[in-house]
């Protein structure tokens, strides 16, 4: 099924620079690439969509509960990781996993999950870099209504632009459903002259930033640049949503409407979250987008979840201070959120995306920015990849990068293992190495991602 039909919305690299000076070097947007360039790169006209989602959970995991102890193939899973069994043909845990410039420095985990930008040692502010979902959705997005599309539980975005600004995220389920799905209020044509109103606005700022740039410093310059920037990026999500007016919305049945455009209360939690992953599903079959990021929490918040008769928050839960109680209603969140995790994998085995499961086509990273919560522990990360099986991926085992440092877990040892997940035992194991192969699967051409060192076999 193919949503483009037109590309009115394309624009060449001299008319975006010609409007913005000289002095900016603009990454190739997805506004820029016709289809036509795209196929006769690829060799292809009907190159398969390539998908990716991530999936971030705040404050870590009960790391005592939920360590795998063995590598390879044989390896158990833990009390929390259970209702993956079905899923171990699709899927990779791994161990040991670390973003040097955030180690002890825990105040950004979440925002740098998918950019690994150094934090500042006193957790103040700090300039953020490309996150690798936006570096997919440029590609991507040349097919798609949504270049990428970013949803949040609870906090903020887990995506950021190339010039360091978090792009914002949809929080309530039915107001995401009418967005992707929804008719434009007011019909067609209200909704072009609301989109040409924006334009014309834009281009007057843009025009009088220009002249008032010629009477600057170089470093307001620098900083006058970097806003017409992040203006001219809205500019291009304009034109090209004006240019997708013309082609109608898929059409959704009438019991999946009106499950997917209903109001739900958090607290409902498991019916929330199989909400927010039904909408995603929902959004990658009927190829909407091709990229999607969904924060489930912060860092400093995450949902009670009164049903299972947790009613702090996880973050409460995290800082447990060693007491027995609060880390087994920690490991009983663990187990929930992966039994939701679980729920979205089935429902992306479910459905077809020609005559192979939607899964194949969409690489799935689940994880935290952080190991142990209570300490602030950032090495050793909790990750699951999952899926992306005709991207390249090869599932079925468990991988390990600390194991062949430490030669077996010692489980009753807390001390011990904390300190797995406060310094890494092997610092070249990064993750900006997994985000590397996980770009280039997506069709990213290429070799390096921040800190990365290699690829991930």
């Amino acid at each position: 099924m193919s949503n483009i039909r037109t590309q009115k919305w394309l624009l060449d690299r001299r008319h975006v620079l010609r409007g913005m000076g000289a002095t900016i070097a603009l990454p190739m947007l997805d506004c820029m690439r016709p289809l036509t360039a795209r196929a006769a790169e690829s060799g292809s006209t009907s190159d398969r969509p390539r998908r990716s989602v991530f999936i971030y959970i705040p404050n870590g995991v009960n790391t005592l509960t939920w360590q795998i102890q063995q590598a390879g193939r044989d390896y158990q899973l833990t009390e929390p990781l259970r209702s993956l069994e079905r899923h171990r043909d699709v899927i990779t845990p791994i161990s040991g996993l670390h973003h040097p410039d955030v180690l002890g420095k825990h105040h950004n985990c979440d925002k740098v999950w998918l950019t690994g930008a150094n934090v500042p040692a006193d957790g103040g502010a700090f300039r953020n870099s490309v996150s690798a979902d936006q570096l997919m959705a440029e590609v991507q997005g040349v097919h798609t209504r949504f270049a990428s599309v970013e949803i949040a539980i609870t906090g903020g975005s887990l995506a950021w632009s190339r010039e360091g600004i978090q792009l914002p995220a949809e929080r309530r389920p039915r107001t995401l459903f009418d967005r992707l799905f929804g008719v434009e209020a007011g019909g067609k044509d209200q909704a072009r002259r609301k989109l040409n109103r924006t334009l014309s606005v834009l281009d007057t700022v843009l025009g009088d930033a220009d002249s008032l740039r010629k009477n600057m410093g170089n470093s307001d310059r620098n900083k006058l640049d970097e806003y017409l920037t992040a203006v001219r990026q809205v500019e291009v999500r304009t034109q090209r949503a004006e240019g997708w007016l013309d082609v109608p919305k898929p059409e959704i049945d009438a019991k999946t409407k009106a499950h997917l455009g209903r109001n739900i209360d958090q607290k409902e939690a498991g019916d929330y979250y199989r909400t927010i992953y039904d909408l995603m599903v929902l959004a990658l079959r009927t190829d909407m987008t091709r990229v999607i990021t969904c924060m489930t929490g912060s860092e400093s918040h995450g949902l009670a979840i009164p049903e299972i008769g947790i009613v702090q928050t996880r973050h409460e839960l995290s800082h447990h201070n060693g007491d027995p109680e609060q880390m087994r209603r920690l490991t009983q969140t663990d187990t929930f959120l992966i039994e939701q995790f679980s729920y979205f994998l089935d429902q992306l085995k479910s459905h077809t995306d020609g005559d192979e499961p939607l899964l194949d086509s969409t690489q799935v990273l689940w994880g935290s920015g952080m190991a142990y919560g209570h300490s602030h522990g950032n090495a050793n990360l909790p990750l699951i990849l999952a899926g992306g099986k005709s991207l390249g991926a090869r599932h079925g085992e468990h991988l390990d990068f600390n194991l062949p440092k430490i030669g077996q877990y010692d489980m009753a040892n807390a001390k011990g293992h904390y300190q797995l997940c406060s310094r890494p035992v092997d610092a070249d194991a990064r993750l900006s190495n997994l985000l590397l192969t996980m770009l280039q699967r997506a069709g990213v051409e290429t070799d390096s991602f921040y800190d990365s060192l290699t690829t991930l076999s």
